[in-house]
């Protein structure tokens, strides 16, 4: 892929308070109602930064209890429907997680990701064992890394905010350096669509805390993200 080739990004948020600093930096406005298929909960918002048309799809908000859609459920249903409208060159997964120490995750780290999984889906059968887990490559941005001083790593994805025992061992197994809820859900659909996916995200807690304050939640994933969004000007394969 060509760095002039990416002229749309789209970035997934599951949380209102990861999205809306990086809307209000970059200056997007919120997309009518009927861009997106009703009756989805999900919100857009749209704009033109670093010289690319930049979209953001927020999960939005339950309409039973009150709270952001997280989990591997709205980001597929968000992204499916935001990659149908807004056609993206890419997608970023952006956000907090969780990071472990033993990978060199510290609070307030920046990680790309080099790769994606599941480690709550085991389904010990032939090839479902695979599919379970869905260890995924994504895309290859170390030059951009090296260049903006972030940590690359494996993202895992469990829609449970804590783990077993099994979680665990499954995600050391393959070296995952931050733990959160939707970005194996959005690689899927990255995949259908045959765009390539990056993740970005800020660890909030380490060695996979349970407790996380909403002190934790500040501006900086919107920094992380925004630095992400300048990809265009890096070469995206080493």
């Amino acid at each position: 892929m060509s760095p002039n080739a990416v002229q749309r990004v789209l970035l997934v948020f599951a949380m209102e308070t990861e999205a809306m600093p990086l809307v209000k930096r970059l200056g997007l406005q919120r997309d009518a109602a009927d861009k997106i298929l009703q009756p989805a909960p999900c919100v857009t918002f749209s704009g033109r930064a670093c010289d690319m048309d930049v979209h953001v799809v927020w999960n939005g908000r339950c309409g039973t209890h009150g709270v952001d859609n997280v989990g591997t459920v709205p980001a597929a249903l968000s992204t499916y429907i935001a990659a149908q409208a807004f056609k993206p060159h890419v997608i970023i997964s952006a956000g907090t997680a969780g990071g472990f120490k033993s990978r060199g995750a510290a609070i307030g780290d920046v990680f790309v990701s080099d790769a994606v999984m599941h480690h709550d889906r085991r389904i010990p059968l032939p090839s479902f064992n695979q599919y379970g887990i869905s260890y995924t490559k994504t895309l290859a941005v170390a030059s951009m890394a090296a260049t903006l001083g972030l940590k690359t790593g494996t993202v895992t994805s469990g829609n449970s905010l804590d783990y077993t025992d099994k979680d665990m061992e499954i995600m050391t197994q393959h070296s995952a350096a931050v733990k959160e809820m939707e970005a194996g859900a959005i690689a899927w659909v990255a995949q259908m669509f045959q765009v390539p996916l990056l993740c970005v995200k800020l660890p909030a807690c380490c060695s996979i805390s349970i407790s996380i304050s909403a002190s934790n939640i500040s501006s900086s994933p919107a920094a992380a993200a925004a630095a992400a969004v300048k990809i265009r000007i890096f070469k995206l394969r080493n």
